[in-house]
């Protein structure tokens, strides 16, 4: 927007506002809590929200288009839709799939689709909200990711799509696995949600499935504080997607808008009497799940900083990996052949054979102020919502297993400093060797 004197005043404010909460606070191992993940917000995410309030954008606007325009670039993808989360990217992009203008193609219900048991739920619940049938496949122990030999033993005459989620940044065989859904003529949502900034075989990870979906809550790579986003470059599943995210109305006038087809009465669809006003006409069962201008205001300016929270991802990661190796009883984690992960977090498995247990050792790093997560639902199927609910194992779901009982990541995000990322690993360290565990 052009800024007025008074609103240039305002925003100035903000700044100086900005600076004055800004304090260098002291690391104080045992003290200073060390969060697993986090925003990193600076002096341009506040002043951008505060522009956006200044001119009132409390609705979808012209932050919204622009992010969804910019950020489909920069995944290599034709159409972005911004929504009010990741579970609802999620939703909007495995429902697309059911819509009647797939004709023939379309999922219906009892249809299979293939994903993974160790994962978070909201990956697998749209498969269960539109009545389709998931097929739950293993992981690897250091990957944690499923493989391309395990997703294509799983197809059986009823699978019709895949829907898989990158493992803490660390990506799956995407092109493998795409190549596995093109040539059994299946659908791919590839959940990007934990691992934008990410590589496969040189190419960003969301720009592999028929459909791709990211989170920007605050844990995530960038944040809105909430929001998500739904990206394809099959316009026909862009066009359900906006359908779906806005109502299921046919409409695709912008907010604000009222003709952009010029046809706005001259439309005869379904049973309605012809030239029935088509900002209500309605193709879709749909929901309203849109983001606002003043979430994509902050998503801009936090999307230039990507690249610096990757490498700051990526350099924590490293100091990890290598402050921990040889350390008797962990099983570490390993990147993807072929990949380059924008990790989300750093992820150990303890052996089974270890004289502790993964519950003695969170106890202890929480005892230090420093946290920690599960890999979060680890077996899905063990769980009280799923027991009950069709579903089939392709194959056994051993390491699956071992990940609900024995593992469990700590952070790595931009936030965390190398001081921090040290006390971690001496910590880690200190516990192994207190309990005597032997080197292998």
């Amino acid at each position: 927007m052009e800024t007025s004197d008074e609103a240039a005043a305002v925003l100035d404010a903000v700044r100086a506002y900005h600076r004055s909460r800004r304090t260098e606070r002291e690391f104080v191992p045992g003290v200073t809590e060390i969060w697993p993940s986090g925003a990193v917000l600076d002096e341009d995410d506040r002043v951008a929200l505060a522009e956006a309030a200044l001119d009132m954008r409390i609705a979808a606007g012209r932050s919204a288009r622009r992010f969804e325009s910019v950020f489909a670039r920069r995944l290599g993808r034709r159409k972005a839709h911004l929504t009010n989360s990741g579970s609802s990217a999620n939703l909007l992009a495995l429902s697309s799939l059911t819509s009647h203008l797939l004709e023939d193609e379309r999922l219906r219900p009892g249809d299979e689709v293939v994903t993974v048991a160790a994962g978070f739920p909201t990956t697998v619940n749209p498969i269960l909200q539109n009545g389709l049938v998931p097929v739950f496949v293993d992981i690897d122990l250091r990957t944690y990711n499923t493989t391309a030999e395990r997703v294509e033993r799983a197809i059986g005459p009823r699978t019709r799509a895949i829907m898989i989620a990158h493992a803490l940044g660390n990506p799956f065989q995407a092109r493998e696995i795409a190549q596995i859904a093109e040539d059994r003529g299946l659908f791919l949502v590839e959940d990007n949600c934990d691992a934008v900034g990410s590589y496969y075989d040189g190419q960003v990870t969301g720009s592999f499935g028929d459909l791709s979906t990211v989170s920007f809550y605050p844990a995530h790579h960038i944040t809105m504080g909430e929001g998500g986003c739904v990206l394809t470059s099959n316009l026909l599943l862009a066009r359900v997607v906006e359908s779906m995210r806005d109502w299921g109305r046919d409409c695709w006038c912008e907010p604000g808008e009222s003709d952009t087809c010029r046809k706005r009465f001259s439309y005869q669809l379904g049973t309605l009497p012809q030239g029935y006003d088509h900002k209500y006409t309605f193709s879709h069962v749909g929901y309203n799940l849109k983001g606002t201008d003043l979430q994509a205001a902050l998503g801009l300016t936090q999307l230039e900083k990507l690249d610096s929270f990757g490498e700051a991802r990526r350099r924590n990661w490293r100091r990890m990996r290598e402050g921990l190796d040889g350390v008797p009883g962990l099983i570490l984690p390993e990147a993807t052949p072929g990949s380059d992960p924008s990790w989300f977090g750093f992820v150990v498995t303890v052996d089974p054979e270890a004289p502790f247990g993964r519950a003695e050792l969170i106890r202890f790093l929480e005892s230090r102020r420093i946290g920690t997560r599960l890999l979060f639902a680890g077996n899905l199927t063990r769980h009280p919502a799923y027991l009950d609910r069709p579903h089939r194992v392709a194959e056994n779901l051993d390491n699956s297993d071992i990940a609900t009982e024995q593992t469990f990541w700590t952070g790595v995000y931009p936030g965390l400093t190398d001081e921090m990322i040290d006390y971690v690993v001496s910590s880690i360290t200190e516990f192994v060797k207190e309990r005597g565990a032997a080197a292998p």
